[in-house]
């Protein structure tokens, strides 16, 4: 029999919009996630389903996000500090949400391995606590190189490290949903951890983005890197592969280094600015703000992912691909399979060979046809659902968990 005041508790629930929560870093912190942040914010705010959304952001020295509607930012978690768990806990409880949308990777909260490992105990403290989560994850300890990836000094602690993410992953699995862009992720966690809560989710490109001119803007050809530089994202590959195409004559071309540094590798653009100082034709613009982003997609004839070691998927490439541009990608452990899972393309090169990554740029740079083949390809893979779709997905998720937790 059913139990009307359950039933009148759903019959509440239908009625009425969510509130919903968001735990993530937000612009203008330059934590990693943060575009991604600022997108999943603004596309849940502007459903029918949702009130309103409490954004609990990362507490940074660049200032308040600007006001959005319907968003209210609470600053609620600061990279690398201890309290995270607490304080972070604490304003959600004091915020009420209906429900919490976690949007994190394994070096969230800290690249300290005590802070950052206390702050991914979040989501297992808030299922103590019953409030309801589902949490995107966008990496997995487990295919992470903890050494080469600058999160460990030597194989021991690199191997210690890898137990203990485990140990963490055991532990982020104690949200309610965890959603997953990639489905050999899902299939991890299901056949290593058990986790019968892992779901697959789209990515989703952030804006609908009319198509792009997939050809190379007239004028000097430009090869684009984008991202957080000074771990296992190091620009000095590059570089050499761009003056090995230099002393083979390909004089009309320039690099472009945009970025900041990764939060654990301060002062690594200002070094690599002095370094190659001397080198012709080099830019290295900064932080790019989001109304900026198009310019410099747009501007570039390919995209470089001059890497040493991956996470995971990269939002750059999805960013690269919205705008139609041609990818030049290492071939580093499983990434190549992954990123052709999602429908991208690109020419690979050996990781850490400067020649072969010039040999891979030049084969873009030559031909026009395959630039144009991969910026369609690669349009099509990032543009195949968009963010404002992906959301409405999250959404219903969180409704029928709500549901279900009413029924009990």
């Amino acid at each position: 029999m059913t139990d009307p005041q359950h039933t009148a508790r759903l019959d509440s629930r239908s009625a009425s919009k969510l509130r919903i929560g968001v735990v993530t870093a937000f612009p203008p912190g330059r934590n990693s996630l943060n575009e991604f942040g600022f997108h999943l914010v603004k596309h849940l705010s502007r459903l029918d389903e949702v009130e309103s959304v409490v954004v609990f952001a990362d507490e940074t020295d660049a200032g308040d996000p600007d006001p959005m509607p319907g968003v209210q930012f609470v600053s609620a978690w600061r990279f690398n500090s201890l309290s995270t768990v607490f304080r972070l806990t604490r304003s959600i409880v004091q915020a009420k949400p209906d429900a919490v949308v976690l949007n994190l990777q394994f070096a969230t909260f800290g690249d300290r391995r005590i802070a950052g490992a206390l702050g991914l105990l979040v989501p297992a403290v808030l299922r103590a606590r019953k409030i309801p989560t589902l949490l995107i994850l966008h990496n997995l300890a487990d295919n992470v190189d903890m050494k080469d990836a600058g999160f460990a000094g030597s194989p021991l602690t690199a191997w210690l490290m890898t137990k203990a993410g485990r140990i963490l992953t055991r532990a982020l699995l104690r949200a309610d949903l965890v959603a997953l862009t990639i489905p050999r992720y899902v299939e991890f966690l299901q056949s290593s951890y058990g986790a019968t809560n892992a779901i697959l989710a789209p990515h989703g490109s952030f804006d609908e983005i009319p198509q792009p001119v997939f050809t190379a803007p007239p004028g000097r050809r430009s090869i684009l890197a984008f991202g957080k530089w000074g771990t296992y994202k190091t620009v000095d590959l590059l570089v050499h592969a761009y003056k090995e195409l230099l002393d083979r004559g390909y004089t009309d071309i320039s690099l472009v280094l945009a970025g900041t540094d990764s939060p654990n590798s301060a002062g690594y653009m200002a070094s690599a600015e002095e370094r190659f100082s001397d080198v012709p034709n080099i830019e290295m613009p900064g932080y790019i703000s989001e109304d900026e982003v198009s310019t410099l997609f747009l501007s570039a004839t390919v995209v470089a992912f001059p890497y040493t070691s991956t996470t995971g998927s990269s939002g750059v490439l999805h960013q690269a691909g919205e705008y139609g541009r041609a990818a030049v990608i290492p071939r580093i452990g499983d990434l190549v399979d992954i990123i052709e899972e999602e429908g991208f393309r690109g020419v690979y090169f050996e990781p850490g060979d400067a020649t072969s990554l010039a040999d891979a740029l030049a084969e873009v740079l030559d031909d026009p046809v395959k630039q144009g083949e991969l910026g369609r390809r690669n349009y099509a893979a990032a543009t195949g659902i968009p963010m404002s779709e992906v959301v409405q997905w999250h959404i219903a998720h969180i409704e029928r968990l709500l549901e279900k937790r009413a029924r009990r």
